[in-house]
């Protein structure tokens, strides 16, 4: 008897570790071609400011009761299958649910340059900022073999973009 019990639970065991190895793991949340990221700067607008590159979907619409918006800006440099990187600047606004892409842009004077990117980095990681605007870091290499450099990335109260070798 003893003996049928533990053949039992063994098998019981095995048959759940086995179910438990073969199922797919979930879905990412992050695309693994998204290498590196950060969250940072402030916006706002009255809801009549139009997107930076492309106005939201109806299901990820992003105005609320007043036409009032805000939010912060997220960097992120996503990986090519030649190893190189594209770089978007995406607006990220809070809403009631919780946050939603309110506009994406590609920062094509980087993309451009075909970069590796190594690392972005914003400008301080305090967390909350108080005033509008961005300013960011994107280290990338044009030759897997050089040492990186340093790119800015700064909008400002007004909501312009400027993109520029960093300087030190």
């Amino acid at each position: 008897m003893m003996a049928t019990r533990l053949t039992l639970m063994t098998t019981i065991f095995l048959v759940g570790y086995s179910a438990a190895i073969a199922e797919p793991a979930q879905d990412a949340i992050l695309p693994a071609s998204v290498i590196f990221a950060t969250s940072t700067g402030y916006w706002e607008d009255d809801g009549n400011a139009p997107p930076v590159e492309r106005a939201p979907a109806a299901a990820e619409s992003v105005s609320d009761s007043q036409g009032k918006r805000h939010g912060y800006y997220k960097l992120f440099a996503v990986r090519q299958p030649d190893r190189t990187s594209k770089v978007y600047l995406q607006q990220i606004a809070q809403t009631e649910t919780g946050p939603a892409v309110a506009s994406t842009i590609e920062l094509q004077e980087i993309s451009d340059l075909k970069p590796y990117v190594t690392d972005i980095r914003p400008e301080n990681s305090s967390g909350i900022v108080k005033q509008p605007g961005l300013f960011a870091t994107v280290y990338l290499k044009t030759d897997p073999a050089a040492e990186p450099n340093g790119w800015t990335v700064l909008i400002d109260e007004l909501g312009d973009i400027t993109i520029e070798k960093a300087t030190n």
